[in-house]
């Protein structure tokens, strides 16, 4: 137990009095020990903050091994030396130390306070108008009903402390690239200086420190002429904006867990919400931060004509299903192209599939991770099992169909089964899978008689919005069931 300050005084009142210890430690009610350390102590101030002096066993060869260790220490990478720890460690095993850990982590301290040089520490940083800083955060967020590890980009600007965020799939130079096109869209204007590390997919840094770009990245920045520069990505205080930004949207943007239909439905949702945030009063100045954004806006570049296609294009050979491999998951082009080169242009949120020609083949959602089934759009299938209608039961865009229209092609014979299945074929090409689907499903549950034209027709209305199907009730299954 510490003793009272009032105790330590009155013990050196006592003794300049001429009282002797016994006496003074009678009187207070404490130990003659305590009396004699308090009356002896050297209480002038001192470099130690008037702190007592300890007897240390940091002495002789001790000493000598814990000076030597952190000297040798400063030719090598920060993350490579000596920590107390390790120095301690290093005592007692080959100079069997008896003392404790505490010790040689004071001795440790005070060597590094008296070997510290003038280029220690930080400087602060002063950022010009127009000039921006980008980095990644991960959060939790639900997408179109699904939980999802969202990647964040966010993008602030230290001169005004305005932030802006993304919300991405993944770090890959087009996952950047589309984040910043968005953010550059919202905006109006794109930054004349772009500050980054190596940690956000745009540029790999060699040995000898240079960073090379991606070329997709390369293209994006001639297309709206800033300048990529690179920070240290173990030095954060060298773009402490971006970082402390970070936090601050996760935090004010992230809790509690969004939720929105897509990935750029949640961007823009976020984007407002800067827009938003940035009516506070700057950390600093007494104005508000969109006031300050203002002068960051007018050193900033104008943007392009015509947006920038974030698609890292890349040629792909299919297997005998017509199926291209891309970044471990498997994308069907069709059974028309099998055993093909095809081109892939990969964005952040879709795969699409051409021929070598330019030809459009099938644009298909993105999936990140590795997905066991096969991405696929279903009309590119409608073809093969129209033409082969007993491979109805086992196929794999079964599953894609409405329950009744999918009952109603389970009980029909092959040859009806085979002319639905081209007749929705027929409506999904110029009105998607989806539309064709929902209309045949409506024209059952209307009692209409199926064919290609009424198909046709109400999956246009339903592609429009207007999903109602019109006619008298005429029967509940259609041609398709009848004796043929």
């Amino acid at each position: 137990m510490t003793t009272p300050v009032r105790i330590r005084q009155r013990i050196r009142q006592l003794e300049g009095q001429g009282s002797d210890h016994t006496r003074i430690a009678r009187e207070l009610g404490v130990s003659r020990t305590t009396v004699i350390k308090y009356a002896t102590r050297d209480y002038s101030p001192s470099s130690t903050g008037g702190r007592a002096a300890t007897r240390s066993l940091m002495t002789g060869e001790y000493a000598r091994a814990a000076d030597e260790w952190p000297a040798s220490d400063l030719r090598l990478p920060r993350k490579q030396r000596h920590t107390a720890r390790r120095v301690h460690e290093r005592l007692v095993a080959e100079l069997g130390f008896p003392g404790e850990y505490s010790s040689v982590q004071r001795w440790v301290k005070q060597w590094r306070e008296a070997h510290r040089r003038e280029s220690d520490g930080y400087a602060e940083l002063e950022w010009a108008p127009g000039v921006a800083q980008v980095d990644y955060g991960v959060a939790k967020a639900v997408i179109a009903g699904v939980e999802r590890t969202v990647h964040f980009l966010a993008v602030s600007f230290p001169y005004s402390n305005m932030r802006y965020v993304a919300a991405l799939p993944g770090e890959t130079a087009e996952c950047v690239c589309h984040g910043l096109s968005m953010v550059f869209a919202h905006m109006g204007m794109a930054p004349r200086v772009l500050v980054s590390d190596n940690a956000t997919g745009v540029g790999r840094r060699g040995s000898d420190g240079t960073v090379a770009l991606t070329r997709l990245f390369s293209l994006f920045c001639a297309h709206h002429g800033f300048e990529a520069r690179f920070r240290n990505p173990y030095s954060g205080h060298e773009k402490g904006s971006v970082e402390n930004a970070v936090g601050f949207v996760r935090r004010n943007l992230m809790v509690p867990e969004p939720a929105a239909e897509g990935w750029d439905a949640l961007s823009r949702a976020w984007l407002d919400e800067c827009d938003e945030i940035a009516r506070r009063e700057h950390y600093r100045q007494a104005v508000p931060i969109r006031d300050l954004f203002e002068t960051d806006l007018d050193h900033m570049l104008p943007l392009p004509g015509t947006p920038f296609d974030a698609c890292d294009w890349r040629s792909v050979k299919t297997d005998r299903t017509g199926t291209a491999l891309i970044d471990g998951n498997r994308y069907l082009a069709g059974p028309k192209w099998h055993s093909m080169l095809i081109r892939a242009g990969v964005r952040a949120l879709d795969i699409e599939l051409r021929s070598m020609d330019g030809e459009h083949i099938v644009t298909l959602e993105r999936v990140w991770g590795r997905e066991p089934r096969t991405v696929m759009e279903p009309t590119t299938l409608l073809a093969i099992i129209a033409r082969k209608p007993r491979m109805w039961g086992e196929s794999p865009i079964r599953v894609d169909f409405p329950a009744n229209v999918r009952d109603l092609l389970d009980r029909m014979d092959a040859r009806a089964r085979a002319d639905l299945l081209d007749d929705i074929r027929y409506a999904s090409a110029t009105n998607g899978f989806a539309a064709a689907a929902k209309a045949v499903s409506a024209i059952i549950d209307a009692g209409r008689r199926i064919d290609r034209a009424s198909i046709d027709q109400t999956a246009r209305r339903i592609r429009q919005g207007d999903g109602a199907v019109s006619g008298p009730d005429l029967s509940r299954y259609n041609t398709y069931m009848e004796e043929r």
